[in-house]
């Protein structure tokens, strides 16, 4: 039954080019990959990955020797490596970062067909090219998804402890949410993102456009209140599902979040924090036991006079009394206890804009930008009224070929 269910929701939630928008050469003088119609470039290399449930996925990396971090970016659910090879380019330059980017189970010259465990095992791999192959480390990664690609991002992001941060582009609460405002997740959903941004420990940077046709602007909005590492959101006012690189605040945000990461502190190996606590649990129980050495003195002091003995067995008596009465105190002390937890379960919400305060303060310290404005919390998702008849609505000319892609990036 899940199987079918799966299968059913890819076919709504997956439209790639047909034909693809590429095709796979091997250049005659250096014997490696290239896609064609691309110039061929010594910075980027074309590769052919294969993933844990036995597909071949076709990746690109744009290797930047200057950049200290590296993006993995999961396109849309419209596109291919043909169209996005220009943007990854762009990126590289423009953000100072090398750049990885894949094609889908079933996309471009992907094996296989496109579903939602498939689209998993498809960024595992990519991840694990990065590790491998170009040595690229856990903590100098950012994920980047975009619009079905949210799914796959958060899905490797939550078992990244150590993971720099994550982007999401037009991203979607959950495939289900897309075409119904449903209060709930069922078994039946694909790309519960929904419950799964919680999870991620790194900072979070949310793009979406207020005008979105296809994942309505709530779906963002959402997102972005559930992070547990909020950053300044990019709320692009009348932009839809496939135009956002066109603004301006695009590209400027971007580096601003980017310029940010870099100078915070990246999170330490969990070995080394385990051995720092060690040594410190060490420490502290050597203090301990330094003070808690009696010397002769306080042991002489401590030997009870015959008096003494007196008057503590006529103190038993008043003591037998007030215990019933300590008893009683006791479970008065236990009602408040309970009322105590029960308020702590309603707060429980404030622990997200704790944190976002924490991470506020690290970006203050480092003279980023001011995350103030922020602490207001978003207005209430927006009830979508109207029953949606296409889940991520394929939008096959993602950048129409007559737009110049210089003008991306002016």
């Amino acid at each position: 039954m899940g199987t079918a269910t799966s299968s059913m929701a890819a076919k709504f939630a997956f439209f790639p080019p047909n034909p693809p928008s590429y095709n796979i050469v091997v250049d005659e003088a250096t014997g490696k990959l290239r896609i064609s119609d691309v110039h061929q470039r010594d910075d980027v290399d074309v590769l052919k990955l294969s993933t844990k449930k036995g597909n071949e996925i076709v990746a690109m990396y744009v290797k930047n020797p200057s950049a200290s971090l590296t993006v993995l970016y999961s396109h849309g659910n419209a596109a291919d490596l043909g169209q996005m090879c220009p943007i990854f380019s762009e990126l590289s330059v423009h953000l100072n970062v090398s750049l990885m980017g894949y094609d889908y189970s079933g996309y471009g010259h992907s094996s296989g067909k496109p579903s939602e465990q498939d689209t998993y095992a498809d960024i595992e791999a990519a991840y694990k090219c990065l590790e491998e192959t170009y040595g690229v480390k856990e903590e100098d990664i950012i994920l980047y998804g975009q619009s079905v690609g949210s799914g796959p991002t958060l899905e490797l992001a939550i078992r990244l402890p150590r993971l720099r941060a994550v982007i999401l582009h037009s991203p979607i609460l959950s495939g289900l949410r897309v075409m119904y405002p449903v209060k709930r997740t069922f078994w039946f959903d694909i790309y519960k993102n929904i419950d799964k941004i919680p999870l991620v420990e790194c900072p979070v940077l949310v793009i979406h456009g207020t005008d979105d046709e296809v994942v309505d602007f709530s779906h963002g909005k959402q997102l972005w209140e559930l992070c547990k590492e909020k950053y300044e959101p990019l709320w692009l006012k009348g932009g839809n599902h496939c135009n956002l690189e066109l603004y301006p605040e695009y590209l400027r945000h971007l580096r601003k979040f980017i310029s940010a990461i870099e100078k915070l502190p990246r999170l330490r190996n969990v070995s080394e924090q385990g051995s720092d606590q060690q040594e410190n649990q060490r420490n502290n129980t050597e203090q301990k036991t330094e003070k808690l050495r009696p010397s002769t003195d306080h042991k002489e002091k401590a030997r009870p006079s015959t008096g003494q003995r007196e008057n503590s067995r006529l103190s038993t008596d008043s003591k037998e009394k007030s215990r019933t009465s300590t008893d009683k105190r006791e479970k008065s002390r236990k009602s408040v206890d309970r009322s105590g937890k029960a308020r702590n379960s309603i707060d429980h919400p404030e622990r997200a804009r704790n944190s976002f305060d924490r991470f506020g303060d690290m970006v203050r310290s480092v003279g980023l930008c001011n995350v103030d404005c922020l602490k207001q919390t978003a207005a209430e998702m927006a009830y979508i009224g109207e029953r949606r008849t296409v889940l991520l609505e394929g939008h096959n000319n993602y950048f129409p070929h007559e737009r110049s892609y210089k003008q991306l990036f002016q």
